[in-house]
């Protein structure tokens, strides 16, 4: 759950809306559920309310990449030393000196157009890349249902809503059909909860977030179900908006951050006590306008007026080279943490993964091939609403090759139970032409063992003994160790009777078959892994897929799984006890969001610099919380918006490639000392020879972690 500053009013802010009976709403808010808004009042709502977005996600202008740059903490010192310079080598003097200002403000200048430059366009070039992949919602407007851009929806609009949509504005639900929304990102809830029509709570009911069950958020997203909401609050006046507006917390400073940080801090505290020692020292001896502008002159010399700028060019040079790499870098700092980073954490599919999910087997009870599996498979996946995933994808292109939507025309969808994470299952209910009516189901094989009674073997039913459900276990298993992930299909013909269908409809059911899909491992991963290993980076994969799907994957791309921890195991443990495992185990299955953050944190507190590659809406905390966060074009706009880095292409070997740029040419302690040496600093008549004037202490990654400033 965010850090808030301020207690949000719940039960005064969505109160009345949410436990309004539908049709007291429907007439109070004069809504007309088949009509929508007409385009002229979508219009006049739209100038009257402004765009659907939140403030503190609008583009930053180019000038707040401007003053970000210019006050980093190292051009912060130099102006603050310009300052007194205007002083001592301007105001006392009669003969006014502007050399040593001059000199100062074209090296802040500098580095501060360097910086901001490549930020700049890094950032631009992140903001086209989410124009090209728009969230959009479908509305109804002038009594048709179309897509209108997100930040387009307006107060009044109805939006339709399936499995897989995002929430573009906070609604209040006024039709469902099991409608389950996942609010993880508000409320730090993995299980998703189901809205209603009517409302079961009274308005002292109400406590909290979590309690609305008519009201759906912003931010949020349908995990299954189908559902009409009425627009009630947009932009800033959403409870995703207030958030917004009051989170205390940010992105956490990386080690780079932090270093850079301490120096400054540790030269602003040394030129404190040095400045008043050495004037005092001086003081008696000579005139006080001399004692003090050598003082000055001190405070000069121990500062490193060329770091800024060296920094910035290393940083910009880094950043150009790894863009001819398919790699845009959002904020140059991460380039740092990205070559220097010792841990990587990914997900299995699509880095591992092909990401392309094949139908490889249609098995009966036995293990035996059946069309008939495949056939039942494809009825479900076909006339499913809402968005069509890997798995449906892969079964309608595999019934397509067997010529199985020759005869999908004899058939019309009656109902759908859709699918949820408790249930772990889908329904469809079918009328082929003689009137007979089917459900067919879906789902996890343990989930549908749990609701069949029956099983059909080649045609013939027979009842589902405990010694037939061991092996079907064990069948599954042992495709689970060929690396196939399995769901089980299921079907009951004796409903003829049943008006209304629900989860209580989905019992004494005859079970079919398995289907079985392979995402084979990418080529390029093993070799990938390997390099990454040898260039010290540590690859742990966080997935929340099974373990045996995930141990036979990995094994292929060679990552060592002969111990794999569950996110189940993780929540019975301390932290201690999981930084411990951590430091052994490089593969963690069945995790949910909250249970890979929490991963990525503790790698942090244990000393490490963490890399996490991440493309989903769940991906987010982890990307916000780890040293830098790296995803690709094609993510969710909520993970490349907390992303550091954004790769052109979802490939380990893109992500070898920036950490090389990086050690090549990016920080060199050598290149940094030498052109150091090569300089002579004067100010205010006295010459430095700088032939001690900065060392620089690097670790075995080349980062700067400390520097010894020695006049």
């Amino acid at each position: 759950m965010p850090n808030i500053k301020e207690e949000i009013n719940i039960k005064e802010l969505y109160g009345t809306q949410c436990t309004l009976a539908q049709k007291e709403f429907l007439e109070k808010f004069n809504v007309n559920i088949d009509n929508g808004l007409t385009a002229e009042q979508a219009e006049i709502s739209l100038k009257n309310y402004g765009q659907n977005e939140i403030s503190q996600s609008k583009p930053k202008k180019w000038y707040n990449y401007l003053f970000q740059s210019l006050f980093s903490p190292f051009n912060s010192i130099l102006l603050g030393i310009t300052l007194v310079l205007i002083y001592t080598d301007v105001v006392i003097p009669e003969k006014p000196s502007y050399a040593n200002i001059i000199v100062i403000l074209v090296l802040v200048i500098a580095s501060t157009l360097l910086e901001f430059f490549e930020e700049f366009r890094s950032n631009k070039a992140a903001e086209k890349l989410k124009e090209l992949v728009a969230t959009t919602s479908h509305v109804i407007r002038d009594c048709k249902e179309i897509k209108v851009p997100i930040k387009d929806v307006t107060i009044g609009d109805i939006v339709i809503l399936s499995s897989g949509s995002m929430i573009p504005a906070d609604l209040r639900i006024i039709e469902s059909k099991d409608l389950y929304v996942g609010q993880s990102s508000l409320t730090g809830e993995s299980e998703a909860v189901k809205k209603l029509n009517n409302s079961e709570l009274k308005l002292d009911d109400i406590k909290s977030v979590t309690d609305l069950d008519t009201i759906c958020f912003m931010g949020t997203n349908v995990i299954s179900g189908s559902a009409k909401g009425v627009v009630i609050k947009i932009a800033d006046d959403t409870y995703f908006g207030k958030i917004a507006h009051t989170l205390t917390t940010g992105k956490p400073q990386t080690s780079f951050q932090k270093g850079v940080q301490s120096i400054s801090k540790l030269l602003i505290k040394f030129m404190l006590v040095m400045i008043p020692i050495v004037f005092i020292l001086t003081a008696w001896k000579h005139a006080m306008l001399t004692a003090f502008t050598f003082a000055v002159a001190i405070a000069i010399g121990i500062t490193p007026l060329l770091l800024p700028v060296i920094l910035s060019s290393s940083l910009s040079k880094g950043a150009v080279r790894m863009s001819k790499k398919k790699t845009i870098v959002k904020s140059l700092d991460s380039i740092q943490s990205f070559g220097a980073m010792n841990i990587l954490c990914t997900d299995k599919t699509g880095t591992l993964t092909e990401d392309k999910i094949v139908l490889e087997k249609y098995l009966d009870i036995n293990g035996d091939e059946d069309i008939r599996v495949l056939k039942h498979a494809f009825l479900n996946s076909y006339f499913q609403t809402g968005l069509k995933g890997n798995i449906d994808e892969a079964v309608i292109a595999r019934g397509i090759e067997n010529k199985i939507d020759i005869n999908v025309s004899k058939y019309k969808k009656i109902d759908e139970i859709p699918f949820d994470f408790s249930r772990r299952r889908l329904s469809v209910i079918v009328q082929d032409d003689n009137s007979k009516k089917q459900m067919i189901t879906k789902g996890a094989v343990e989930e549908i063992l749990n609701i069949c009674t029956l099983v059909d073997y080649k045609g013939e039913v027979s009842k589902l003994t405990r010694e037939i459900k061991e092996n079907i276990k064990t069948i599954s298993k042992n495709l689970n160790k060929e690396g196939l992930r399995v769901v089980a299909v299921c079907q009951k013909n004796d409903i003829n009777d049943i008006k209304n269908f629900d989860v209580n409809s989905e019992k004494n059911m005859v079970l079919m078959g398995f289907i079985g899909f392979l995402d084979p491992p990418k080529e390029s991963a093993k070799v990938a892994i390997e390099k990454l290993n040898n260039h010290g980076i540590r690859v742990i994969v966080l997935t929340g897929d099974n373990a045996e799907v995930t141990r036979c994957i990995c094994n292929k791309v060679n990552i060592n799984s002969k111990k794999i921890i569950l996110g189940s195991d993780i929540d019975k443990l301390t932290d201690q006890a999981v930084i411990r495992i951590l430091r052994k185990v490089n593969i963690f299955a069945k995790l949910s969001p909250i249970q890979k953050a929490r991963i990525v944190r503790l790698l942090k507190e244990a000393g490490n610099i963490v890399g996490y590659m991440g493309d989903g809406i769940n991906d987010s905390p982890s990307l916000i919380n780890s040293d830098v966060g790296i995803s690709v074009d094609t993510a969710v706009d909520i993970a490349k918006e907390s992303a550091d880095i954004i790769l052109l292409e979802k490939d380990l070997n893109v992500l070898l490639d920036g950490v090389q740029e990086r050690k090549k040419n990016i920080c060199k302690p050598y290149e940094i000392y030498k052109t150091c040496c090569k300089l002579q600093l004067w100010r205010s008549n006295i010459s430095y020879n700088c032939k001690c004037f900065t060392t620089i202490f690097t670790n075995n990654t080349n980062t700067i972690t400390s520097a010894k400033f020695i006049i």
